[in-house]
């Protein structure tokens, strides 16, 4: 049966309003149990207006609509009334205002309830509701409320994720022996660096059969979508869109995967996307997962040693710390966050970024998970894919705008801290204040890139040059990119070694590498860089 007709459009008054977004699939949210199945209703919507938002990869469009059609199923048989607008709906307004405002006039509630969003943009939409009273509760399935993010960062100089995960640890007691970490240090990424010398040979992930549902979606977005980016096809379907395929993903990565996950999870290798790591970031940030769900069955692996503690600790700090501090600079630094632009750099995203056609072997590499799947790992995003774009000279806003488009994980308040502040080193404010994710700019050469992936073997250009034809692109714009910035990064302490060598540099040298970055530039599409001030 179509979800159409297991799907019907509730009639009548309703004492309540719930709106449920498309990220907050959470299937013990405290929205739900506000709610009374006779009495109120449920809207949840598909809408084209989201896809203005600028390109949206198929896949992800896809995972989206397959998601909140099995969440909306599972309200249905659980009593609830669910007001359901497809996007091929007749009467959709295709915005998430005019489907609001539509629920407003059809049900005459009282009240409308939302969970805490994960947009500014969203934020802003309630706000400007007037109709009737709204009421924005917490989002339960994150340990810190933006409210106490704020608490913990007004006041300090900078906001340095070490030292909030490390409370983070304390209060929830984690990994904690007393009030001292376990194993004696709070982290571990000096254990977390190794690269393969051969082939790794991982065993491939679980990737759940598309379902009738996911079968129906995948369908629509193809033939309504026709001209978005990225592939979409059954065959190559990974994500799960329920929270029973959910769960046994997570399985699968903590029996398969956790325990050799600490010491590669910085490691690339041709041909092997995955790797060690756990491919739940789409349904954590659906929300079909739990953090804390998520953390215990880490922990367990630990206490059961299946799994090492630099693994754990790892895996561990992404969910306390990192994925929390995220979210927490995004509601901390305001609605002008996603357009900050610190350093004054406004070129041209690459076309191969779209189509992964490029001669550079570690690009076309990078670029594949996410053509195919809208995912790649954290270091292809930050070291390969965001790293090129900065030294470049692109515009942060476009490589925040691209990656909030091509991943199926991205939502605003997780891909916009990532892109714009640790990716660009973009989110400081220019005479005001240095930039807060980041302590340093993210930069690298394509000696980092050798040293821990095998894609320079395989790669037409010569790492170990930095100017001429065959040359690195990377070493080319990363010498540029500290020229461009040498006043600016000549003041910031962790790069003192590194700004040194540039001094050093002979007017010949600097000139080359300008003259050669330039024309590099004009190659990839790039429009010509600034200099900071």
């Amino acid at each position: 049966m179509s979800f159409a007709k297991q799907m019907p459009m509730p009639r009548g008054r309703a004492e309540n309003l719930a709106v449920i977004f498309g990220d907050q699939l959470d299937h013990d949210a405290g929205l739900l149990k506000r709610l009374d199945p006779d009495n109120d209703v449920i809207l949840m919507a598909e809408v084209d207006g989201e896809q203005e938002e600028g390109p949206s990869h198929k896949v992800r469009t896809a995972v989206f609509f397959a998601a909140m059609r099995h969440y909306a199923l599972w309200l249905s048989e659980r009593g609830f009334r669910v007001r359901y607008v497809r996007v091929d709906s007749r009467g959709n307004t295709q915005s998430l205002e005019g489907e609001i405002d539509r629920a407003i006039e059809a049900h005459k509630p009282q009240r409308l309830l939302v969970t805490h969003p994960g947009d500014w943009r969203v934020m802003e939409t309630l706000d400007a509701i007037d109709a009737v009273d709204v009421e924005v509760l917490d989002d339960e399935h994150f340990y810190t409320t933006p409210s106490e993010f704020a608490e913990w960062a007004d006041g300090r100089k900078s906001l340095v994720m070490e030292f909030f995960y490390r409370e983070q640890r304390k209060k929830l007691g984690i990994l904690m022996d007393g009030k001292q970490p376990t194993g004696g240090e709070w982290n571990y990424d000096k254990d977390n660096r190794e690269s393969f010398k051969s082939e790794p040979g991982v065993r491939a992930p679980y990737s759940p059969e598309p379902d009738e549902i996911t079968a129906e979606v995948i369908s629509l977005v193809n033939s309504r979508y026709a001209d978005a980016p990225g592939r979409l096809d059954e065959s190559n379907w990974i994500w799960p869109v329920r929270r029973d395929k959910a769960l046994r993903a997570l399985r699968d990565f903590v029996e398969h995967r956790l325990a050799d996950f600490g010491p590669f999870e910085d490691a690339m290798w041709t041909g092997e996307h995955t790797l060690f790591h756990s491919l739940l970031s789409v349904p954590l940030n659906l929300k079909l997962l739990n953090p804390r769900e998520c953390v215990d069955a880490a922990l367990e692996a630990f206490k059961a040693e299946k799994a090492p503690l630099n693994s754990v600790e790892g895996f561990v700090r992404q969910l306390i710390g990192w994925r929390e501090y995220i979210r927490g600079v995004y509601w901390f630094e305001g609605a002008d966050y996603r357009d900050r632009n610190f350093l004054g750099q406004d070129g041209d995203l690459p076309e191969f970024y779209w189509n992964g056609e490029t001669d550079m072997k570690c690009m076309s590499e990078c670029l594949a998970p996410v053509l195919d799947h809208a995912w790649s790992h954290h270091i292809p995003r930050l070291m390969v894919l965001s790293n090129f774009a900065m030294i470049a000279g692109v515009a942060p806003r476009a490589i925040g705008d691209w990656f909030y488009g091509m991943y199926a994980d991205a939502v605003d308040w997780a891909t916009t801290p990532n892109t714009i502040g640790m990716g660009s080193y973009a989110d400081g404010i220019p005479g005001k204040r240095e930039p807060v994710v980041g302590t340093k700019p993210y930069a690298a050469s394509g000696k980092y890139i050798s040293r821990m992936s095998n894609y320079c073997k395989h790669c037409s250009y010569d790492v170990k040059k930095r100017t001429g034809k065959d040359a690195c692109p990377f070493n080319t714009f990363y010498w540029d990119f500290l020229i461009r910035h040498e006043n600016r990064f000549s003041k910031n302490n962790r790069m003192a070694m590194i700004m040194k060598n540039v001094k050093r540099l002979k007017k010949d040298d600097r000139v080359e590498i300008t003259t050669s970055a330039k024309s590099l530039r004009e190659k990839f599409g790039v429009a010509p860089a600034k200099v900071s001030a």
